[in-house]
């Protein structure tokens, strides 16, 4: 089972790459792993179980298509999030160690685990699917900066894995804005006006691909601009969302 991922961190740089064809578990170094995960450890992930149908807000109580208050009341710009889930611990370590320190044997096991958790929604509910995956986009400076983006990571995989085209240049980010991390909702929402573009044609069926939902402003913005844009549709794709 998971027992601490900053405590492993340097044995398993070394023990990962040497097993990774032999499948060892990024968490505990067990040789019995799936993706990049054992059994045990897997199921110490922190499941979305019950959530926001509309935003994906993790909820204390069974939810069938249920909306939190404030999907109720305000319904934001997009109609759908599949997000399996809580960005609490070991989750948020592993994206943390994957986004900030390139480490994608992290995120591996959690990008499988999402592509599964669409692969069986989907095929629930046949004509669902989206006609584009669109990756969250990121200014070419912090692109520089981090080596890559990792919304287009995980919808490049989701892409392959289910069939979907991906476009990570149907949207452009035009300026580069102070960090998201640090901001409450409404700063977050006042620093990405005007961001962003879109550059071509808009399918009616789109999912924003990311790898975290906090507040909701940077899939807001995005969706705003799609449904300009004439998507009549669009779902909100992650790895993860925060609790509240």
């Amino acid at each position: 089972m998971i027992k601490g991922l900053n405590l492993l961190s340097t044995l398993k740089d070394i023990k990962v790459n040497s097993f990774a064809e032999s499948g060892r578990c990024v968490a505990c170094l067990s040789a019995n792993a799936l993706h990049g995960l054992c059994a045990d450890c897997r199921a110490d992930l922190p499941v979305n179980r019950w959530s926001c149908f509309t935003c994906g807000l993790p909820l204390p109580w069974a939810a069938d298509k249920l909306r939190c208050g404030e999907c109720t009341s305000a319904p934001p710009p997009f109609e759908r999030a599949r997000i399996p889930w809580r960005y609490q611990y070991p989750v948020d370590g592993m994206i943390g160690r994957y986004k900030y320190h390139g480490q994608r044997k992290f995120a591996r096991p959690l990008i499988a685990g999402l592509g599964q958790f669409l692969a069986d929604q989907l095929a629930r509910e046949p004509g669902s699917a989206p006609l584009v995956l669109v990756p969250a986009p990121m200014h070419p400076k912090r692109r520089r900066k981090r080596g890559f983006n990792q919304a287009c990571d995980i919808a490049e995989a989701l892409g392959s894995r289910l069939g979907i085209h991906v476009d990570p240049g149907l949207v452009r980010r035009m300026k580069h804005v102070q960090s998201q991390r640090e901001l409450n909702r409404a700063q977050r929402l006042a620093n990405l006006k005007d961001v962003f573009e879109v550059r071509s044609k808009v399918p009616e069926r789109v999912a924003i691909v990311d790898d975290v939902v906090t507040t909701g402003a940077t899939v807001r913005s995005l969706a705003i601009r799609l449904k300009a844009a004439g998507a009549r549709e669009v779902e909100i794709w992650a790895l993860a969302r925060t609790p509240g």
